[in-house]
């Protein structure tokens, strides 16, 4: 789905309204459920947890009151703090605070605290140290101006919780930016989770604003996407199984290996057989008809021995046990990538200087598929390290296949920038490389960026902090080269890659609800692709139906 600007989303809502006959109500009331849905699920059994839910007057406010209502009728006892005075609220916000008055047939019970001033707050704000679950309803995406005053002092008190507690912000951490993502005045509220409803904000995805939105969750709550397509319009998109319905996932009954591609990658070093091996199972489990790992002679047993599918092929090697440059020089290479369709070259070679030299070679060499087109090819880690101080050497107008994996430290070095730069200028730093290079540039992280040389940008919504452990990027560049194989490069490249970077997180994710963050490593992510795959096109029926 593209990204929206603030007056973008209020003018979705205006033609959901009026096109499509669905009320402001309705898409209140869808907006609310989604907030107590999302809360229910991520902090059950949700009748015993404690949840403080802090409500503005505005319509943020009034998506507050209709969660406080959903999670009673889920059997919670939920507290409201209203930070006005009833008579001033307006509209659906009204309605919605007024229903929450209303009986609840036995289920849970809703305590209600309307906060005018300071002095109101001070006796009552000792009773948010006890709530295991804040849900800050406080300012929405219409806010102008700084956050001053009370809603200062209650977002001060949020910030400074107890560690264990947990904030959902809805649609947006009260104090940010939906435009840009500056935080008014200096205040706001530093949420786990964020759950937005229809499509992300621009002010959500920027690098500041990332401490403070958390874990970013978007709802459906009744605009149809295609006038998501219609109104927005940059060219910036939030990866969701939807984007990637066009893929051709479904295979035909007299199938063969023969029409899902084959990956070469290039890989390994003595001490990093382990990379070769992560990389050639991520294409393996993403579907390539055939894998062959090109690794130095003296590794060679150690990585076949991970996966009996791969087939490898022995390089010459260094005294080092790294890539020997006669591998390249002696015409070797060439015949090793004839009948490829995809290459993938970096990870675990190391910066030993003839494995460099070998990498430079290849990428500026003109290889080829067997239908003659330049043969695509990704670039990771080493392979990227070979580059440093000459990033000008990526771009090859004769070579127009080319995708990069940089982390931000990695990028930092091609671009002459500091890692802490590159992350507080991401979009715009991949985007500017893209076009530099004539390359798809991928810029791990939080937050994965995708740019395409054509302008057009997506930014992952999948993966976690479990997922920064050695060996997962490796398994990411042999994702990008399985699909790449089966998908082939000659029609949207950039979605093929969007879509390996999205199915890598959600594989990330499963581990993590299987394993834990801090237990996780690569090999459980490898596991997951299989369920990332199928919780993908569950989802894309779903979507479809």
């Amino acid at each position: 789905m593209k990204i929206l600007s603030v007056s973008e989303m209020r003018e979705v809502d205006r033609l959901t309204t009026e096109r499509h006959g669905i009320s402001q109500q309705s898409l209140m009331v869808e907006a609310g459920y989604a907030v107590a849905r999302f809360v229910a699920r991520h902090f059950a059994p949700i009748e015993e947890r404690s949840v403080a839910l802090l409500c503005g007057k505005g319509n943020n406010g009034g998506d507050g009151f209709v969660a406080a209502r959903a999670l009673a009728e889920m059997g919670a006892d939920p507290n409201v703090y209203v930070f006005a005075d009833a008579s001033e609220l307006r509209g659906e916000a009204a309605r919605a605070f007024q229903r929450i008055k209303e009986p609840l047939n036995g289920e849970g019970k809703i305590l209600i605290r309307s906060i005018r001033d300071a002095a109101e707050w001070e006796k009552v704000r000792g009773e948010l140290a006890s709530a295991q679950i804040i849900v800050d309803a406080l300012l929405g995406t219409g806010l102008r101006g700084p956050v001053e005053g009370l809603l200062a002092q209650v977002i001060d008190t949020v910030n400074h919780r107890d560690e264990r507690t947990r904030v959902v912000a809805v649609d947006i951490p009260s104090g940010i930016s939906g435009d840009t993502g500056a935080i008014a005045g200096g205040s706001a509220v530093m949420a786990d989770y964020t759950v937005t409803f229809t499509a992300p904000k621009n002010g959500m995805l920027v690098a500041s604003a990332a401490p403070f939105v958390g874990r970013l969750t978007v709802a459906a709550i009744g605009s149809p996407a295609e006038l998501v397509e219609e109104v927005a319009k940059g060219s910036v998109r939030w990866t969701e199984p939807w984007e990637f319905r066009r893929m051709p996932f479904h295979r035909k009954a007299d199938s063969n290996k023969g029409l899902y591609g084959h990956a070469l990658i290039v890989a390994g070093s003595v001490g990093k057989a382990g990379a070769a091996a992560l990389s050639a199972q991520g294409a393996l489990r993403t579907g390539a008809g055939l894998v062959t790992v090109a690794t130095p002679e003296p590794v060679l047993a150690t990585v076949a021995g991970f996966a009996p599918e791969v087939m490898t092929e022995p390089l010459h090697a260094t005294p080092a046990g790294t890539i020997a440059r006669d591998v390249f020089d002696s015409g070797g290479f060439a015949k090793i990538s004839k009948g490829k369709n995809v290459l993938a070259m970096g990870p675990g070679l190391t910066t030993q200087e003839e494995t460099k030299h070998f990498v430079r070679a290849v990428m500026g060499s003109r290889l080829v598929t067997a239908s003659g087109a330049p043969l695509p090819t990704i670039l990771d880690a080493d392979g990227l390290n070979a580059f440093d101080g000459c990033a000008n050497e990526l771009r090859n107008e004769e070579r127009r296949m080319l995708a990069v994996t940089p982390h931000p430290g990695e990028m930092g070095r091609l671009v002459g920038c500091t890692p802490k730069e590159v992350q507080a200028n991401r979009l715009e730093i991949a985007r500017k490389a893209a076009a530099e290079w004539n390359a798809a540039v991928i810029l791990k992280g939080n937050w994965t960026v995708i740019a395409a040389p054509d302008g057009r940008a997506w930014i992952n919504s999948t993966g976690n902090p479990g997922m920064s452990s050695g060996g997962t990027g490796d398994v990411l560049t042999g994702m990008l080269a399985g699909l790449t194989a089966q998908f082939g490069a000659e029609k949207n490249w950039a979605e093929t890659l969007a879509l390996g970077v999205y199915l890598h997180g959600l594989a990330g994710d499963l581990a993590a609800e299987e394993f834990g963050e801090a237990p996780l490593v690569a090999t459980d992510l490898i596991r997951c692709i299989p369920s990332a795959f199928a919780q993908m096109r569950d989802a894309m029926q779903k979507d479809s139906g």
